[in-house]
């Protein structure tokens, strides 16, 4: 009898395993520009550090990686892919565009660029959050028009879910931005992160269902 309950012991602690893995926390990475990784801002107050916090607020169980590099536009971002993605990652908020846009970088490179991205998270079986990004006026309708479309297109093209534009509430607020205009302050980012958690909160939860 002894030995029989070591083995019903060993088979328990052997099906513990799984559901403890399963209990895990969700891996998300933030591959971004510097909007996103936080320039001028001390870590704990970057877009990645703010939104985990208010996750696990909400209860999630969730790890979010820094991923974004300054000055990255699309193609870089495509260029790093693989070493910024590590193995193990559930998820990715993908923040890129907004420096493309701001060289007047001809809108289908950055599409190009995006879509492969979106092609290889996929293949990976990664999760993937697209963050719009909207031209700045200075380049005429025609490019903005270009421009602004690669977001809602690849989204519907790869199914995934979409937040329209990442600095919503905050992009032109001189509240709300830093010196140069652009960077959102800490209180700048905390009013993205406002705004853009039901979208991750939902995101979160999906994968964590196809996780269980």
């Amino acid at each position: 009898m002894r030995t029989f309950a070591w083995i019903l012991l060993g088979a328990g602690i052997a099906m513990a395993v799984p559901a403890q893995a399963a209990d895990g926390p969700a891996k998300i990475v933030v591959l971004g520009d510097s909007l996103s990784a936080g320039l001028g801002l001390p870590a704990a107050a970057a877009f990645p550090a703010q939104l985990e916090k208010s996750l696990k607020d909400k209860g999630l169980n969730v790890t979010i990686g820094n991923a974004g590099v300054s000055g990255d536009t699309a193609s870089g971002g495509l260029d790093r892919l693989d070493w910024s993605v590590p193995a193990g990652t559930q998820g990715v908020i993908l923040e890129l565009g907004a420096n493309d846009a701001l060289r007047g970088i001809d809108p289908k490179v950055t599409r190009a660029a995006l879509e492969n991205i979106l092609k290889r998270l996929k293949a990976r079986h990664i999760a993937v959050l697209l963050c719009g990004m909207v031209a700045p006026p200075n380049y005429g309708a025609e490019y903005a028009a270009q421009f602004n479309a690669i977001f809602p297109d690849l989204a519907k093209k790869y199914d995934v879910p979409l937040y329209p534009f990442f600095l919503d509430k905050v992009a032109a607020n001189t509240k709300l931005n830093q010196a140069d205009g652009m960077h959102p302050t800490a209180a700048g980012v905390a009013i993205i992160v406002e705004h853009i958690l039901p979208t991750v909160e939902a995101f979160v939860r999906a994968i964590r269902e196809q996780k269980g």
